[in-house]
């Protein structure tokens, strides 16, 4: 399964740009897990957490959905370029 291309379409529709978006996957020890990182500007950042951090949760769960159909776990972590410098 092609994660980040459905990460792009979970999350294009809450950002002002979409063209910014940096995801990257950290590699694991264990093949069962699966950890991106998605990096936005700080303003496209907080749109993807949403209040109280439910949008982060829901995507979190998209996600997860789709890695049980592998047999994997997905974790989704967020950071803004200005935490990058």
């Amino acid at each position: 399964m092609d994660y980040e291309k459905l990460i792009h379409t979970i999350i294009d529709p809450f950002i002002s740009k979409p063209d910014s978006i940096l995801i990257r996957e950290v590699p694991q020890e264990n093949e069962r897990d699966l950890t991106f990182v998605i990096v936005s500007e700080s303003e496209d950042t907080a749109h993807l957490i949403g209040k109280k951090g439910c949008v982060a949760h829901a995507i979190r769960e998209i996600l997860s959905v789709a890695g049980k159909l592998e047999n994997k776990r997905v974790h989704i972590k967020f950071e803004s370029f200005d935490q990058e410098k």
